[in-house]
């Protein structure tokens, strides 16, 4: 096994602990999200909004577009990684 895929199986091992440990040491609490909290927030504020939305969707299709919008980000960044790669792959060529 060479170092490089040491190294790799290290990172994704480390990427795996982030995302579980928090679920074992805060099993018992509340995830609320930063939404929620800001929502709240201004409702016990006086805030009264400037304009109304010019569309507003269901929940459902707020999720919907959400997604959409989270999939077109990663199919941009995803295209600007492989174009970057491609193209520092083609200026060196191999020895």
């Amino acid at each position: 096994m060479s170092r490089f895929s040491i190294v790799n199986w290290i990172l994704v091992l480390g990427v795996v602990l982030l995302a579980a440990v928090p679920l074992f040491i805060g099993s018992d609490s509340e995830f609320a999200g930063a939404d929620g909290r800001a929502v709240e927030r201004i409702d016990e504020s006086d805030y009264r909004p400037w304009f109304a939305p010019l569309f507003n969707p269901s929940a459902e299709t707020a999720s919907g577009l959400f997604a959409l919008q989270a999939a077109i980000g990663g199919g941009v960044l995803g295209y600007v990684f492989g174009a970057a790669r491609t193209r520092r792959r083609d200026a060196d060529p191999p020895a």
